[in-house]
């Protein structure tokens, strides 16, 4: 951003590639590689290396995508930072044998059972659903792998802006008046922590 040390931008011609373009690239022959190569043998680790690589270089510019245009040091661009942290805590908690759905939870008689199955993934994820419609995605991505996180975010309160805030709020004073006191609270408390850490680590944006 300074424009010191040997990393700056890539400008050939006076084009800005921005580094989701080689991200595609990487993660396209990484894709393609993994296809070819199997899932054995040196071939899939150099796909898993070319893939991660892409996708780290694409999420850091998820914002830009997200907007077609380039926020990266506004405001807007510090989601690029969130959509990172996120992906970073789904990847450690699957390292640590978290599977999709609370699947991970059942034992090998419910998992031959495939009723139990079914409505067991079913279930964890119309709580997802439900989360993701009170206005709380993060809450929502995480209860895909942990659906405790989305019962709790399902059973509480919806967020004042969301689809089930209009929609079953509107007509009742009291748990409107109570949900947009909550979501004050914890914006209050919360969101300068959240973008203090944002900014330490993607860096403040430009005024």
């Amino acid at each position: 951003r300074a424009g010191k040390g040997p990393f700056r931008n890539v400008t050939p011609g006076g084009l800005h590639v921005h580094h989701c373009v080689p991200g595609v690239i990487l993660m396209t022959v990484g894709g393609f590689t993994a296809i070819a190569g199997g899932r054995t043998g040196w071939g899939s680790w150099v796909a898993a290396v070319l893939f991660g690589m892409g996708t780290g270089l694409v999420l850091d510019e998820f914002a830009l995508i997200l907007h077609l245009s380039d926020v990266y040091w506004s405001k807007e661009g510090t989601l690029s930072v969130e959509v990172v942290l996120m992906t970073s805590a789904l990847a450690g908690l699957l390292l640590c044998g978290f599977l999709p759905l609370g699947v991970d939870g059942l034992t090998e008689d419910q998992l031959e059972n495939r009723l139990f199955l079914a409505v067991t993934v079913l279930f964890n994820l119309l709580l997802a659903v439900v989360a993701l419609f009170k206005g709380k995605p993060r809450l929502a991505v995480f209860g895909m792998v942990v659906p405790l996180i989305a019962l709790i975010a399902a059973v509480r309160l919806a967020r004042p802006a969301s689809p089930w805030a209009r929609r079953f709020y509107g007509g009742r004073p009291r748990a409107r008046a109570r949900t947009l006191r909550r979501a004050y609270r914890h914006d209050r408390r919360w969101s300068g922590l959240e973008r203090r850490i944002g900014y330490l680590i993607g860096g403040a944006p430009s005024r």
